[in-house]
């Protein structure tokens, strides 16, 4: 129980961090082009302190969910003083106040690859994609009754293997099997266990394809099917297993860093593409239903299963989980709606945009945005997050997704 209520705690200080390097973000950038930078705080509500520095108060609030940065006039309606007026946010070039409002989500995308970095050097990525690349080449095959002896067959003389002989080495990447391509280990496998005999395979080592044949055999292999029931079956068999961690050394943890990242940024947009068609399913949760796995979770939810991953001593699944957030909220805020920086980046480029037509047309640019024309849109969105918000709380402390 304290091992679990350390994670969630521990999960709930990383948001915390995240939320103050965000704010962080769009604070350094802002002093760097000369913007005033009235107050830095993190939390919401009562002040619990402050201090100033400068022109800038610094302080801390009661309620730690999230956290702001006061920069002087960051749209025109924003009431400034007279000394303030010069070093408004709104008056700056475009691209200043682009780099501004983006740096908090870019903040994010930093804390996650350097989340990933330290996995990579230190307790290695997982193979999230199915890379179909051997980590071992077994000394044979062999009939098995349960998944431990298919595994780790005790080989005695005589015994078949078919990777051994066939020529696979550990590091090998099997790009084809009998002509087909096999993106992943999961391809891979399945394009096996309906061989047997001779078997052509294409494989990629050290950058050059280097072509293979290989005797599969069949044996016997324990599997379960869709009702559970436990059964022995006739299978294709190399006798090899494929990685599902990769690890890395300081300068090539960068490389491994940086495709992971690709990886999750790719996975981040598809979530926020399903994110609508999955929120009937957490009403359903919430009033007695089975909790979908792949729900969305609030930070709540979150917080939840970075405490069951420490409880049951899955680092990599907690450090994984802290960058996929960081990813998701990096991404998230730079929507094009309000109030999200995407939003406030939209109406920037949209002034531009516009005063670049009015130019050609020879008109003088157009005056700033006036943001009360688009209060009725962001209280929309914001009634619709809060929502959101609310159900997914609900359902997390109601009916959580937990670890199995």
């Amino acid at each position: 129980m304290l091992a679990y209520i350390f994670g969630v705690v521990l999960f709930a200080l990383g948001i915390c961090v995240s939320v103050a390097l965000h704010e962080a973000g769009h604070m350094v950038t802002a002093k760097a082009f000369g913007m005033k930078v009235r107050r830095y705080f993190i939390g919401f509500g009562p002040k619990v302190f402050s201090f100033r520095r400068g022109e800038t108060e610094y302080g801390l609030k009661w309620i730690p969910l999230g956290g702001f940065c006061d920069i002087a006039g960051m749209t025109a309606l924003d009431e400034v003083t007279p000394d303030e007026a010069p070093r408004a946010m709104w008056r700056f070039k475009t691209w200043k106040r682009t780099v501004v409002l983006a740096a908090g989500s870019v903040t994010h995308f930093i804390l996650g690859f350097v989340v990933l970095y330290l996995m990579a050097v230190t307790m290695g990525l997982p193979n999230a994609t199915g890379k179909p690349q051997i980590s071992t080449v077994s000394e044979c095959v062999r009939n098995a009754q349960t998944d431990e002896e298919f595994a780790h067959p005790n080989c005695q003389p005589g015994d078949p293997a078919p990777a051994k002989q066939g020529g696979l080495l550990p590091g090998d990447v099997v790009r084809a099997v009998n002509g087909k391509s096999t993106p992943t280990y999961i391809d891979v496998t399945a394009a096996i266990q309906q061989l047997s005999g001779p078997a052509t395979f294409e494989v990629e080592r050290d950058g050059r394809t280097v072509p293979l044949t290989i005797d599969v055999v069949q044996v016997d292999r324990p599997v379960q099917d869709a009702q559970g029931t436990e059964k022995i079956v006739k299978v294709g068999s190399l006798g090899v297993t494929f990685a599902n961690n990769f690890t890395y050394n300081p300068v090539t943890g960068f490389a491994g860093a940086g495709s992971f990242t690709a990886d999750m940024f790719v996975q981040t947009w598809g979530r926020l593409l399903e994110f609508p068609e999955r929120i009937p399913a957490v009403v359903h949760s919430i009033f007695g239903g089975e909790r979908d796995p792949n729900t969305p979770v609030s930070v709540v939810g979150a917080s939840r299963i970075g405490g069951e991953a420490v409880e049951q001593g899955l680092w990599p699944l907690f450090l994984l989980l802290l960058a996929s957030l960081n990813f998701f909220v990096g991404v998230f805020n730079l929507l094009p709606l309000l109030p999200l920086d995407g939003g406030h980046i939209a109406v920037t480029w949209y002034e531009r945009v516009r005063d670049w037509v009015r130019k050609l047309a020879g008109k003088a640019a157009g005056g700033p945005v006036d943001y009360t024309k688009l209060s009725a849109i962001t209280m929309v969105l914001v009634f619709i997050g809060g929502a959101v918000t609310l159900l997914t709380v609900t359902a997390d402390i109601v009916n959580p997704i937990r670890l199995q």
